[in-house]
């Protein structure tokens, strides 16, 4: 969670602190054993995923190699073939947990909504689970904070009016999106 400091990357009462791009590493590696190459693929500005947030190669295999210091992922053979031999990665039961975990918690912010959210309803439409447990509860994070957004006093003149209006545009558009997606109880 941001903000959220711990002496080791992988610790038995946080989750891991990692990055939107090596939760999204870790979420594909998790699906099968793979290497570098298809993720960077899937990250691309006309991959599946990239469409939501695109990682340019270079950060793919740096998280690959973070994930794989964290003791997330670890090596699972060589895919032999034309050009250098690419190393497989598996996921670990410590990787599967936390982004079991990571893919189960609603976002914190509005602003998550467009990046985090959407990527984590992507990854599990790839697993193949409903995120409909998931949906509910971000609304029930998320109504609350546009509720005290809309009660809010209009801003004095100036950036602050701006700011507050983009804030609440931005609340009532995640709140309309969730009602949109979120299956009937």
């Amino acid at each position: 969670m941001p903000g959220r400091q711990a002496t080791n990357l992988v610790t038995m009462t946080a989750e891991p602190s990692l990055s939107l791009a090596e939760w999204v590493v870790l979420a594909v590696v998790a699906e099968k054993p793979t290497h570098g190459f298809p993720i960077a693929r899937l990250l691309a500005g006309d991959g599946e995923l990239g469409r939501i947030w695109q990682v340019p190669r270079p950060i793919v295999y740096r998280a690959i190699s973070r994930l794989a210091e964290s003791h997330l992922i670890a090596e699972d053979g060589n895919e032999a073939g034309r050009g250098p031999q690419r190393t497989i990665y598996a996921v670990t039961a410590a990787g599967q947990d936390a982004v079991d975990g990571w893919l189960d918690t609603p976002v914190d912010h509005f602003r998550d909504v467009r990046s985090r959210l959407l990527m984590k309803l992507a990854l599990l439409q790839r697993r193949g689970t409903d995120p409909t447990g998931l949906l509910r509860r971000q609304r029930d994070v998320l109504a609350p904070i546009a509720a005290a957004m809309a009660a809010e006093r209009p801003a004095p003149e100036g950036f602050e009016a701006t700011l507050l209006a983009w804030r609440r545009a931005n609340a009532t558009a995640a709140i309309s999106f969730l009602a949109d997606v979120t299956p009937p109880a």
